[in-house]
């Protein structure tokens, strides 16, 4: 599953308002982004290979990189950040590549908070509740999955489940986007996975007990399977994902759900791709959905049910900070941020 993740790219789909669009910044980089978190409509940061961190706190009319220094030869999968000053980063891979940076002062200067050990793990990517409260999850490690939880966003110590589904032979977590793994409320946190299977994993209490599910999601090849896991409430969440190393395929790419998770009902018309990434614009009087992937980005109006493209575009993450400001990444420094073309 760990070459299945080095590698992964995927292709979200989505149903942008009319008169939307995708508007290209320069990020000043050709690093392959996949972490993305977009805190405002001013403030947004991203992350990607060489270790490379970088900030926006003017719409991205500049971004400015941030990076950890020593960090070259990590690659950042997934960044969550609070404000224009304090976020953290997660590095994927085996063993001691895994590892969660923190600055609290726009990237000035970063603390190490955490590295891996085992050399079995390979941790994909991390959710917070709060400034304070986050859970990370690795890919199968004896039949189990390594958790990592904080209580003060500072120390990473590992969850131990009083109740935790086995993994299957040859499931494991997708690190396309740093979205595998999404959380909600107060203590729900759900997260997804492929290969084998693909299944949702559901806690309503942090972490202290699992449920798993079965998904429609195509899944059965290493490169098949649940790239990302998002909710809009503690009920309606979308999946989306596919087959990576045949991202042009558009079966059984999305699912979503009315109740928690415990059951999943494939798209009537999914994105006609590869997925590796779906997000909500909160706030919309009709919830909209975006996902996007190296394809191009697909929206949907109806809770997952439909979606139509928007654009060919290759990205590999997206996030809204509202129901009008949000972005995507990509490959090769590639960042674009989501407008509404202005009406007459």
């Amino acid at each position: 599953m760990h070459s299945l993740l080095w590698i992964l790219v995927c292709v979200l789909p989505a149903v942008l308002p009319p008169l939307a669009q995708w508007q290209p910044q320069n990020s000043g980089t050709d690093a392959d982004f996949r972490g993305l978190c977009a805190v405002s409509a001013q403030v947004a940061w991203a992350s990607g290979t060489h270790g490379t961190v970088v900030r926006t706190v003017d719409g991205g009319k500049h971004w400015e990189k941030v990076s950890v220094p020593g960090a070259e030869a990590l690659d950042f999968r997934d960044i969550q950040a609070f404000d224009a000053q304090e976020a953290s980063v997660l590095s994927i891979g085996p063993g001691e590549d895994s590892r969660i940076y923190k600055t609290q002062d726009g990237g000035k200067h970063w603390r190490h908070l955490f590295t891996n050990r085992d050399a079995k793990a390979f941790y994909d990517a991390f959710a917070f509740w709060d400034r304070k409260h986050g859970i990370a999850v690795s890919d199968p490690v004896e039949g189990r999955f390594p958790q990592l939880i904080t209580e003060d966003g500072e120390t990473w110590k590992p969850l131990v489940p009083d109740v935790m589904p086995p993994a299957l032979p040859d499931e494991g977590g997708f690190a396309a986007s740093g979205t595998c793994i999404a959380v909600g409320g107060r203590d729900d946190v759900w997260f997804a996975t492929g290969g084998a299977a693909a299944r949702v994993f559901h806690s309503a209490d942090r972490g202290r007990h699992w449920e798993v599910v079965p998904t429609p999601i195509l899944s059965g090849k290493s490169s098949q399977g649940i790239c990302s896991v998002a909710f809009r409430d503690a009920l309606y969440g979308i999946i989306v994902g596919g087959d990576y190393a045949a991202p042009e395929a558009g079966e059984k790419t999305a699912a979503y759900t009315h109740d928690g998770g415990k059951t999943w009902t494939p798209a009537e018309q999914a994105p006609g791709k590869y997925c590796s990434a779906v997000a909500l614009l909160p706030g919309s009087e009709m919830p909209l959905w975006v996902a996007v992937g190296t394809n191009g980005s697909d929206t949907s109006r109806d809770g997952g049910k439909t979606w139509q493209s928007l654009d060919i575009g290759n990205y590999n993450a997206v996030s809204f900070a509202d129901s009008q400001t949000g972005w995507a990444v990509g490959p090769k420094g590639n960042i674009v941020r989501f407008a509404l073309k202005p009406t007459k």
